[in-house]
């Protein structure tokens, strides 16, 4: 045989090897089954859960969570049954620790409340009790209009911001009796406070009108603002804006004129003795 023909023989048996080498390691590869990733059962919403409803064996059904677990999430039923909701949870959503009231404070409202903190009702007008304007969640400005003690009769009623940036905790009415004793549906909204504003908010509520301002819930300011009579608002002169305080520059200071120098003489005429004052020139004592 040529040896040229045999070189090439024995070159296409090398590389048909390995060839054949990296077909038989992809398909081995692709033949290995791979490791399942680690599944968990966890606690699903089998429906939405509102804010304040108690979690019953029917709002639940379990779920394969695939990976690391979410923070708070519940694997078990007895963590879960009996406890309010805080949070709305959807239906297939996981059912977190951070959406539930505490074990044992129960449901509605008040598993709502934070600790230290108070849910204050107040009766509002049918403006602002419409659907939609005052939402759970929202935050609001509490305004109070009224006459107040020692207001003169020119100045007349007043407005003025009582409470800033408050929390609404629910809106909805609320059955009352009028005058006629017959029953009325009251606007009522539950704002989240402290115990001394919670003490602000029944005192106004009884002498004078409380009216809410929706503002933005990422506008954290509360800036200082002033109680506006009606004889100001009906005012012809314009608002005194603010007075300026006038700098003046000190003025420049001038040397004042050295006195000139005294010299004392003593003159002895016998036994006459006496003084006698002659005055110098100035001398600059820098030079």
């Amino acid at each position: 045989m040529n040896r040229r023909l045999s070189v090439i023989l024995f070159s296409a048996f090398v590389v048909a090897a390995l060839c054949s080498y990296l077909v038989y390691r992809i398909a081995r590869k692709e033949a290995t089954p791979q490791p399942k990733a680690h599944t968990t059962h966890i606690m699903v919403a089998a429906r939405d859960l509102q804010i304040g409803a108690l979690v019953r064996d029917a709002d639940l059904t379990t779920g394969d969570w695939v990976g690391p677990l979410p923070k708070g999430a519940i694997v078990s039923k007895d963590g879960v049954i009996g406890r309010g909701v805080v949070a709305q949870i959807y239906q297939g959503e996981p059912i977190l620790d951070s959406r539930l009231a505490a074990v044992g404070s129960g449901g509605g409202m008040a598993a709502m409340i934070p600790e230290g903190m108070r849910a204050c009702a107040v009766r509002v007008d049918d403006v602002v009790g419409v659907a939609g304007f005052v939402l759970p969640g929202m935050r609001v400005d509490v305004l109070v209009s009224g006459t107040g003690p020692g207001a003169s009769q020119t100045q007349g009623p007043s407005v003025r911001t009582l409470l800033q940036n408050i929390q609404v905790l629910s809106a909805g009415a609320n059955l009352q009796k009028d005058n006629d004793g017959k029953p009325v549906q009251v606007p009522v909204v539950n704002l989240l406070v402290t115990p001394e504003q919670a003490e602000l908010l029944s005192l106004a509520s009884n002498q004078t009108k409380i009216q809410l301002v929706l503002r933005n819930p990422l506008d954290t300011n509360t800036p200082e603002t002033q109680s506006i009579s009606v004889g100001r608002l009906f005012s012809d002169k314009a608002p005194e804006a603010p007075k300026k305080v006038a700098f003046r520059k000190p003025a420049p200071q001038v040397d004042k004129p050295v006195p000139p120098r005294v010299y004392l003489v003593e003159v002895y005429n016998g036994e006459k003795r006496s003084e006698q004052k002659f005055e110098g020139e100035n001398t600059d004592s820098n030079q």
